[in-house]
């Protein structure tokens, strides 16, 4: 199941399932479940067929964040082979963890606004998985247990504010720099999270191409190592890195800039495509 968080002519967000091969959305909000956080607490992975609520074509909603309150956004960096040696850096003994705010939170088709104070705006697409059940030192062969599902990010970062310190978070913050979507897709949908083809590109042209098997510390590692310090909550979002070819890394650096379109593609959970403007 993808489950979304949409909204109508400017109305309240509200949950709903896509069904992407049918160009529909199906509207939720009368069922038990407030919201996509209801959802996800409850474990839901299924629901009524077409026909059972009301439903909208895709082209007529507004999609948001699938999950725009997640009570955190962890995000783990240096966590491809590739991308640690473009960045001339040593392959991490142990996750690099820092945060995005929820401020940063925008949806499929919204706007990514650089700042006026950045002058190296990047891209990196990333595999997410979102935290159904919490726990607190969970082992990594319980993994499965605690994925509710899986999104695409995009770690918009200012490059120039993160080398200015080294604390990473409020580089990654600005608001829209956590495009987040299209949906969440249910655990039971993806086999293996190890073996997804992950990419993006700008106007077409393909800038990052991998896939989540290059992963240094992979998915049952990083809920280990995390829920080892810090109770992992239902809702939780973990961003888990990106590929090689990100802007920094490249001869001449290629920022994002006013007037891109910038679309970030992981197998098995769809593509999520923002435009970029100007502050």
């Amino acid at each position: 199941m993808r489950i979304v968080t949409f909204s109508i002519e400017g109305g309240a967000p509200r949950p709903g399932a896509l069904f992407a091969e049918m160009n529909l959305v199906m509207d939720l909000s009368s069922t038990p479940y407030a919201d996509t956080m209801a959802m996800i607490k409850a474990g839901l992975t299924a629901i009524d067929p077409p026909g059972t609520y009301p439903a909208y074509n895709l082209n007529d909603v507004r999609l948001h964040a699938p999950l725009t309150h997640p009570p955190r956004i962890f995000a783990i960096g240096l966590n491809y082979r590739e991308h640690a040696i473009e960045s001339r850096l040593p392959f991490p003994d142990f996750p690099v963890v820092f945060f995005k705010l929820q401020t940063a939170l925008i949806g499929a088709g919204d706007a990514i606004v650089l700042p006026k104070n950045s002058s190296e705006p990047d891209y990196e697409v990333e595999l997410a998985f979102v935290i159904g059940k919490g726990g607190f030192r969970i082992p990594a062969s319980a993994w499965r247990e605690h994925v509710y599902g899986y999104t695409i990010v995009n770690d918009v970062s200012a490059r120039d504010i993160q080398r200015s310190t080294s604390q990473w978070s409020m580089a990654k913050s600005f608001p829209t720099f956590c495009p987040m979507g299209p949906a969440i897709v249910t655990a039971d949908e993806i086999a293996d999270p190890h073996a997804l083809k992950i990419g993006l590109s700008i106007d077409g042209e393909v800038l990052q191409n991998s896939t989540t098997s290059e992963l240094i510390f992979n998915i049952p590692a990083l809920i280990e190592y995390l829920s080892s310090i810090a109770p992992l909550l239902p809702g939780d979002i973990v961003s888990t890195g990106t590929p090689s070819g990100v802007g920094m890394g490249r001869t001449p650096k290629r920022w994002l800039k006013p007037g891109d379109t910038v679309t970030a593609t992981v197998e098995g959970l769809g593509s999520l495509t923002n435009p970029v403007v100007a502050e």
